[in-house]
């Protein structure tokens, strides 16, 4: 298969048809494959979705028991897809599968990841400002220079979906993940049409998930190898402010007399040192548990490009110790 559409669907009943039609009209490659996720719809789409399957055997469903959410959704359509390039899109018809020719001209750059970009959005100001606010923040805690991380419309090459695991609702940060990984990662202005059936699934809180979900992702991609650096920083800071008020009550104390005993500033101190101790303690476990899951696998996980000069893709396995 050269191309496969990742097309998660929930309560898009009225707009499947369009979709379906759209995708066939400007899709050129001759073997392609749709993948319609079915999550947790109550409107009647999977009854839409089975007419279309029987109609064209390119048509896929996978219909879940209930709603696991977006994230779950796209994980099971990379499993299920077997085509080299994969295109998710959302089902609502905001995105514009006429820009799918251009999505693939970006691929054909050299890029491994290309990212829709809503450059003129169609969504009411209060989604509008979040999600800037959102994608500024991103930006500068990630590294990755990109208008647009939460664009359902993306184009990927095969191998960078093979890398990804996603759940929760880390679907937000592929581009970063990605990125994390080596691969080259880029975003295109794309049409952002207004909605004209249903009705938007996100609310305020997802602010406060995406806040979460971004912390997820630094720990993931940053200091999953090496915890003792985020926790022993945190720990350090801690215990400094600890040890720097322990040591202005102690001059305090000795050099002016000064009781200790009515000053709360005494059990900040304590408590900050105490904080400081259990966060460093944290992160010595968590390199403890990173060298262990390590030896077990028996190798350090990494992003590979490609092989030159090899005879063979497995690489030797070395035995003993540094010792022997």
């Amino acid at each position: 298969m050269e191309l496969s559409f990742v097309l998660p669907v929930c309560n898009e009943q009225d707009s499947l048809r369009q979709l379906y039609d759209e995708i066939v009209e400007y899709t050129s490659h001759e073997r392609y494959e749709m993948i319609f996720i079915d999550d947790g719809s109550v409107d009647g789409g999977f009854d839409v979705l089975s007419e279309l399957a029987q109609q064209d055997s390119r048509v896929k469903v996978v219909r879940f028991r209930s709603n696991f959410g977006k994230a779950a959704a796209l994980q099971t359509g990379f499993r299920y897809a077997s085509g080299d390039i994969i295109i998710s899109m959302d089902t609502d018809l905001q995105d514009n599968p006429a820009e799918i020719p251009n999505l693939l001209a970006k691929l054909d750059e050299g890029w491994d990841l290309v990212s829709g970009w809503k450059k003129k959005r169609r969504d009411p100001l209060g989604k509008r400002l979040p999600s800037k606010l959102f994608n500024g923040i991103t930006s500068l805690v990630t590294g990755l220079k990109l208008h647009d991380f939460n664009c359902g419309f993306k184009a990927y090459r095969r191998e960078v979906v093979e890398e990804l695991d996603i759940y929760g609702e880390l679907y937000r940060y592929i581009p970063a993940l990605a990125h994390r990984r080596g691969f080259r990662v880029t975003e295109m202005a794309v049409e952002h049409r207004p909605r004209t059936h249903g009705r938007s699934k996100y609310g305020m809180e997802r602010l406060l998930h995406g806040f979460f979900d971004l912390l997820t992702v630094q720990l993931l991609t940053r200091y999953n190898h090496s915890p003792l650096y985020l926790f022993g920083r945190l720990g350090l800071l801690s215990g400094g402010a600890g040890f720097l008020v322990s040591l202005y009550l102690s001059i305090m104390k000795y050099a002016y007399g000064m009781p200790l005993s009515n000053r709360p500033l005494l059990f900040l101190g304590m408590l900050l040192i105490m904080v400081g101790v259990q966060l460093f303690s944290i992160g010595l476990i968590g390199e403890l548990v990173v060298n262990l899951g390590r030896r077990r696998r028996g190798r350090t996980e990494v992003s590979i490009r490609q092989f030159v000069g090899l005879n063979s893709l497995e690489p030797r396995r070395i035995t003993g110790s540094a010792e022997s």
